[in-house]
């Protein structure tokens, strides 16, 4: 499906500033809605919304439907009645630039509970006949992602967090066993389901404020699930385990300029037979989430649904392998004719083979290209914007690059060379410089990075991929979000045709 012409900016919600340590859907994320439609941006592009385990990361998500507890705005709950002014009165002195996620975890976690007893005790009659509605109509994946956290953290408190460590007959979901942790953790799988309410309140307010605004949401989907999921433990039958749930085969990537050992995800596999036979009613309904939450999806590692690779789980890296056949163009037509035009972003960076173009192109979907990529010893590199399709996304960066600041600082003398006389600067204001060349470009897609627009050096990066802590922490503080980032981001967003037609002359 391809794109009207217009430019949007990257930027988590985590990222957005306030007292609780964490941005969330509070007014900060209404004050940037604000600042986008200031600086004529029609696209807010945002990471996976997923509950995050280990390393934070929001690509390693407990759910593939269920959305952060994190990112509920506290104050947004006391005036709606969900909390009495006194529980926020007293906040912790967190970090103003940085999420640090330990304290923060810790004292949401408190808040929200104390959130749920409000709404057990004082709740309205019309919030809860709301949130009966909600579970009615989400129950195909709520009731197991609520049981599964529940689970989660009894056991994280007793013998240890992983599904597949649990006692047998409630890992393999044994009907005796559900019955009876059912009804002892009814009140932890209740609170659940009201965190998930929560969110789904908040998020698809926030995103109806954008929408009505001309402002369309960009989200993202893993390819893959993590193993340590509500979904790989009530849908065990389509992934590769073995006879104790453990993965028998994981993801990842070959070794490559990059790595010698490759990247180990560890991400259980598909068993693609088995969907393809059912008609793929799991990703189906994972698209359809995809699409309630955003309007736009970016999936993560495109490439894997020509061919991934696969890795037998008891190896340490990624080495050892071999490319495995995915589903294909018969996966894409299936979800097509169940669900209708597919607004789809193909995450085609990497080692791309002319089989994952042409599957990509068959449903014309638009491809990345990164700016930094195209700058180097290489003069005939598909990320030099007079080499570019109309029909993709062009980026400054994305979550996974050192700001432009940070990677310009960090280049070779050739690499910086080659942008100087590529784009006729200086380099004294790169950020911008490169944030003009995309927006200049063919590509009827431009996204830049907010902590780009702010000249921000590596200080501000959100990830190193294959490093695990330490990432996913960067905020801004109000005062950062100024008028003269957003006139000057309006300016090159009219004077290179990005402003969509219903927009112009508002």
């Amino acid at each position: 499906m391809r794109f009207e012409r217009a430019a949007g900016i990257l930027l988590h919600p985590t990222c957005f500033p306030g007292r609780y340590g964490i941005g969330d859907f509070g007014d900060a994320a209404y004050r940037f809605v604000d600042f986008l439609m200031a600086s004529k941006q029609s696209l807010w592009q945002i990471l996976p919304l997923g509950p995050t385990g280990y390393g934070d990361s929001p690509y390693q998500a407990f759910s593939a439907f269920a959305g952060n507890p994190l990112l509920i705005s506290p104050d947004r709950l006391v005036r709606e009645g969900y909390l009495p002014e006194t529980a926020v009165r007293s906040v912790p002195p967190f970090p103003q630039h940085a999420v640090d996620f330990g304290p923060v975890i810790e004292y949401k976690t408190a808040l929200l509970q104390k959130a749920h007893e409000h709404f057990l005790a004082q709740g309205k009659a019309a919030q809860k006949a709301a949130f009966e509605t909600f579970c009615h109509e989400q129950s195909s994946w709520l009731d197991d992602f609520a049981f599964f956290m529940a689970l989660k953290n009894h056991h994280v408190e007793h013998e240890g967090g992983v599904w597949n460590t649990w006692p047998r007959e409630i890992a393999l979901r044994e009907p005796a066993a559900m019955a009876s942790w059912g009804d002892k953790l009814a009140h932890e799988i209740g609170r659940h389901k009201f965190l998930q309410f929560l969110f789904f309140q908040q998020w698809l307010s926030l995103k109806g404020y954008a929408n009505e605004h001309g402002i369309q949401i960009i989200g993202d989907l893993p390819i893959f699930v993590a193993f340590d999921s509500a979904d790989v433990w009530a849908n065990p039958d389509l992934f590769y385990l073995d006879e104790t749930g453990a993965p028998t085969v994981i993801a990842g990537v070959p070794p490559d300029y990059f790595s010698e050992t490759g990247q180990r995800w560890g991400n259980p596999l598909y068993r693609w037979d088995r969907m393809a036979d059912a008609g793929y009613p799991w990703w189906s309904a994972r698209l359809q989430m995809s699409f309630t939450q955003a309007d736009i999806i970016r999936i993560d590692h495109f490439r894997g649904f020509d061919a991934y690779w696969e890795i037998p789980a008891e190896e340490p890296t990624a080495v050892v392998g071999q490319w495995v056949k995915g589903p294909g163009q018969a996966f894409f037509q299936a979800m097509r004719d169940q669900l209708g035009e597919l607004p789809l972003i193909a995450e085609d960076l990497g080692v791309i083979t002319p089989e994952v173009t042409a599957l990509r192109d068959a449903f014309d979907f638009p491809g990345m290209k990164i700016l930094q990529f195209a700058f180097g010893g290489e003069r005939n590199s598909n990320f030099l914007p007079h080499t570019f399709d109309k029909n993709s996304v062009v980026y400054t960066g994305t979550h996974d690059n050192e700001t432009v600041l940070g990677w310009y600082r960090n280049a070779t003398e050739a690499e910086r060379d080659h942008i100087r006389r590529y784009l006729q600067v200086s380099g004294q204001d790169i950020s911008w410089d490169m944030t003009r060349l995309a927006y200049m470009s063919v590509a009827n897609t431009a996204v830049a990075t907010l902590q780009d627009l702010m000249g921000l050096g590596n200080e501000a990066r959100m990830n190193y991929p294959g490093r695990v802590g330490g990432y996913w922490r960067w905020r801004y503080l109000p005062h950062m979000l100024t008028q003269e980032i957003a006139t000057r981001l309006r300016e090159i967003t009219e004077l290179y045709g990005r402003v969509p037609q219903s927009e112009e002359g508002n």
